[in-house]
């Protein structure tokens, strides 16, 4: 008789463990979702950074080509290495 009480009780406290994991294997888990949401966060950040500059030089670009329209540059009378600067940003349009 103390020998099945042992045993019963020894099944209750192997399941009651098993049906909890009991491996410690919840908290690993609950950890690496947390590290990739952590990561992807972080790249959503950098993303909305990168759409933000982008934005900045495009209106940046905008910008420059409306000023040259309004100085009237003669594009025409400008050497090859003066529009790419222009184009490039390196020189300011007069």
């Amino acid at each position: 008789m103390k020998t099945a009480f042992t045993a019963a009780l020894l099944a209750v406290s192997a399941l009651s463990l098993a049906a909890c994991g009991g491996k410690g294997d919840d908290k690993l888990g609950d950890q690496v979702e947390q590290a990739a949401d952590n990561n992807a966060a972080a790249l959503e950040a950098t993303a909305d950074n990168l759409e933000d500059r982008a934005e900045a030089i495009r209106d940046n670009g905008e910008e420059r080509s409306e000023a040259i329209d309004d100085a009237d540059v003669n594009a025409d009378a400008l050497t090859n290495g003066q529009k790419a600067a222009v184009i490039n940003g390196t020189a300011e349009v007069k």
